[in-house]
């Protein structure tokens, strides 16, 4: 084959290799810088679709179009009343300007660096600005715990009311870093704090401090369980007394109604036949008192031995 017939193949090859080179796509998540030996010669490339450049000239800087994560590393610091703490926060941000972005930061990598020397201190700053009860609470709702009464719980430091809360710290973070991050073609979306707590030493004392009011309430509980338990057992001996009074009368009324009717029907019996209703109660009293050792001293002629004295002759 002649010299000139590989110049044919050859422009097809250039002509395939600058095709490849030159055409790229754009994913709809990916935002493109296009630049010339390291400067910007285009706008940047927004839409998703194909895109062209100049094969080996130019380059096709890709920069994520959607919602980037950044995570923070957790760090002590101290509140306005001197509490130490461990604060963890989390961010959402993405890239606005990836033109500036190219020129600030170049890399994601590089950017998230920006962000967390922009973005700590503006939480340190917030944190160390306001006391530990603006940090944890974003309003002052009562919290659905048990209350004692202030006479039963010994003087303590109050927490003290939120005039803040957590909500405005973390959008006074976001306004802060997100000003200095628009030099950088970032937009911070939204800074929250993921975790707060006690450094050991505090968090000790705090457990110390719940554990003593538990166990406050507790034996408030208890207290008041034993006085209702009282109140019970003094009502339940009232009630018995009560109830025991009342069958004893009916009782004693029972039986008076009865002697009543003993007497008269004994009284209707024995008007009929004086001498024998003698007779039956003298020997009542015999057995009343004489008994299998009684030794009884009296006359002959004693009335109470009238009876023996009857019967003896009749034998």
């Amino acid at each position: 084959m002649s010299s000139k017939a590989w110049i044919p193949l050859v422009l097809i090859a250039v002509l395939l290799f600058v095709a490849v080179t030159s055409l790229f796509v754009v994913d709809e998540t990916e935002q493109v810088v296009i630049t010339r030996f390291g400067q910007v010669v285009r706008e940047p490339i927004t839409e998703p679709g194909l895109g062209f450049k100049l094969s080996i000239f130019e380059k096709a800087n890709k920069f994520p179009k959607n919602l980037q994560e950044w995570d923070g590393e957790r760090g002590q610091i101290p509140t306005l009343d001197k509490t130490y703490l461990w604060v963890d926060t989390f961010a959402r941000w993405r890239i606005v300007d990836p033109k500036a972005f190219l020129q600030t930061a170049g890399r994601v990598e590089t950017g998230k660096k920006r962000l967390d020397e922009i973005i700590d201190p503006a939480v340190r700053d917030a944190i160390t600005a306001h006391p530990l009860i603006e940090t944890v609470r974003k309003s002052n709702r009562q919290l659905d715990t048990y209350e004692i009464s202030g006479a039963d719980v010994p003087d303590q430091t109050p927490l003290g009311e939120v005039k803040v809360g957590r909500r405005q710290i973390t959008e006074k973070i976001r306004k802060a870093a997100a000003e200095k991050l628009k030099d950088f073609g970032i937009e911070l979306v939204d800074v929250k704090i993921k975790r707060v707590n006690y450094i050991d030493t505090v968090r000790r004392s705090v457990y110390d401090r719940m554990i003593a009011e538990r166990k406050q309430i507790a034996e408030k509980f208890r207290s008041e369980g034993q006085g209702e338990a009282r109140s019970i057992r003094g009502e339940k001996e009232k009630e018995l007394k009560r109830i025991q009074s009342e069958a004893y009368r009916t009782a004693q009324e029972i039986m008076g109604k009865a002697d009543a009717e003993a007497v008269k029907i004994y009284a209707q019996a024995f008007s009929s036949d004086p001498e024998f209703y003698s007779f039956v109660r003298t020997l009542e009293l015999y057995k009343e008192s004489m008994g299998k050792d009684s030794e009884v001293i009296l006359s002959t002629d004693s009335e109470f031995l009238r009876y023996l004295k009857d019967s003896s002759r009749a034998k």
